[in-house]
């Protein structure tokens, strides 16, 4: 049986790659500190160890009692907001987080490690939809903490003398089940379905005609576990997305619509753009298409199932 390390799987997306990791016969180990994740996401056939991938002891620990086929590094600061306020923290959890799980990774011969990056590392690309060979020149903490992190893996892949492969995942805007509607500072999606969902203003920053791309979360786990096993992603990077652009405006109004209500029945408001908040956003997604990905869901069909999740997932 296959030995694999989630870091960050309590959290949203970790938490759906342990179920699928868990199914396909791994043995999973969790890695999470609980500050955005909860333990009762974290399947009952995965072993749970509580701590931070910014603490060095931590991790040298978790790896010193498993010997690992696989690593899927989740873990990570996600707010841009947040890197403003605090980009201290958004350092050492994005950026020495990951060189810890990198140099245990390389200590313990782990062979495999694939790594959560993001988007937000393009900042405002010429070309949209943009691919994956687009000059990385990001304009939030975050992004610069996400691309530093990146590149440090993949550094150590190419440097290292041991059989060690590292591909990294930019993934555009995750959305689904388990993105907590109560967090303020991360998923416009799940921030516009929470405040639906309690009665309160849907709040849009800028003029709302700034573009995501919107990726349903079960696409993204899949899209982990095409590229797991696959040799030709070894050492690569690879953009997760639907491809398509939907504006702030349009997603308020399919959260509304999905909701039963319009902007007739609701309050929507307007507000000065946050700091960082790119411009233009999709994938150019044709390289992990060649390996067999396609996103198979619709933001109308993940809305859907996401609104019913946080329906049933509402404190009564």
């Amino acid at each position: 049986m296959r030995r694999a390390l989630v870091t960050g799987g309590a959290g949203f997306i970790g938490s759906h790659l342990v179920d699928r990791l868990v199914a396909d016969g791994f043995a999973v180990t969790v890695l999470d500190k609980l500050s955005t994740g909860h333990r009762e996401q974290v399947s009952p056939e995965a072993r749970f160890e509580e701590g931070d991938v910014a603490e060095r002891e931590t991790v040298d620990r978790v790896f010193a009692d498993g010997a690992f086929d696989v690593v899927l590094h989740v873990a990570g600061q996600a707010s841009i907001r947040l890197s403003f306020a605090n980009p201290e923290a958004d350092l050492s959890t994005n950026v020495l987080g990951t060189v810890n799980v990198v140099r245990a990774c390389l200590a313990t011969r782990v062979p495999r490690l694939v790594n959560a990056s993001s988007m937000t590392a393009y900042g405002e690309p010429d070309a949209i939809p943009t691919a994956e060979d687009a000059p990385c020149i990001p304009v939030s903490y975050y992004g610069v903490t996400k691309y530093a992190a990146e590149r440090y893996a993949h550094i150590a892949a190419e440097s290292s003398d041991a059989e060690f492969s590292v591909t990294s995942l930019r993934m555009f805007n995750v959305f689904g089940p388990r993105q907590g509607v109560d967090n303020p500072y991360q998923g416009v999606l799940a921030i516009f379905i929470g405040n639906v969902l309690r009665g309160e203003p849907i709040t849009i920053h800028g003029d709302g005609r700034q573009t995501r791309d919107f990726v349903y979360v079960a696409d993204v786990v899949d899209a982990w576990m095409r590229v797991l096993d696959a040799d030709a992603a070894f050492g690569r990077v690879f953009n997760v997305g639907s491809g398509r652009e939907t504006s702030v405006n349009e997603l308020a109004d399919a959260v509304l619509t999905a909701c039963g209500e319009s902007r007739k029945s609701w309050d929507v408001r307007s507000e000065p753009r946050q700091l960082g908040d790119q411009r233009r956003s999709a994938a150019h997604t044709s390289a992990i298409e060649q390996l067999g990905w396609t996103c198979e869901t619709t933001l109308g069909e993940g809305m859907a199932h996401t609104v019913a999740w946080a329906r049933r997932a509402a404190p009564a």
